[in-house]
């Protein structure tokens, strides 16, 4: 079956109505969907096959001050059965062309260090490892 690479604008929410579980770590929100998609600092590409979204990739734009723009791959995967097709590397280069179109010096994007499968996709189109110490702040609602 064809698979179709879309990159995903504010017109599009209704076409993740349909998509594999395992591609997203969550449900879809429709009116997070929404607010994401119309958010011109990020993209999502997304995978179809037969309708049905197989695979998935987000990327935030990072604009600095006092350096070139970033990519930061956010999330990505691809459907468990559609694995090991290329499905997840035609994501992440359609991603990487917007970075590049976008005036982006850097793509970076983080994985657990037991992610084999990430690590050599990522290694596997030109990513250098660099290990770093990674904090998760908890922010409580005020009030």
């Amino acid at each position: 079956m064809t698979v179709e690479i879309l990159r995903m604008g504010p017109s599009d929410v209704h076409r993740l109505t349909d998509y594999d579980d395992d591609i997203f770590d969550e449900a879809v929100d429709s009116a997070r969907l929404a607010a994401y998609l119309a958010d011109p600092g990020h993209l999502m590409v997304c995978a179809f096959a037969g309708g049905v979204a197989i695979g998935q990739v987000r990327g935030v734009l990072t604009r600095q001050p006092d350096a070139a723009n970033s990519l930061y791959v956010d999330n990505l995967g691809v459907a468990p059965s559609r694995r090991r097709e290329g499905i997840a590397g035609r994501l992440l280069d359609e991603l990487v062309a917007w970075g590049r179109e976008q005036g982006c010096a850097t793509a970076w994007v983080a994985t657990e260090l037991d992610n084999d499968a990430a690590r050599a996709l990522y290694a596997g189109r030109g990513a250098e490892f660099a290990a770093v110490a990674y904090y998760t702040y908890t922010i409580e609602p005020s009030g």
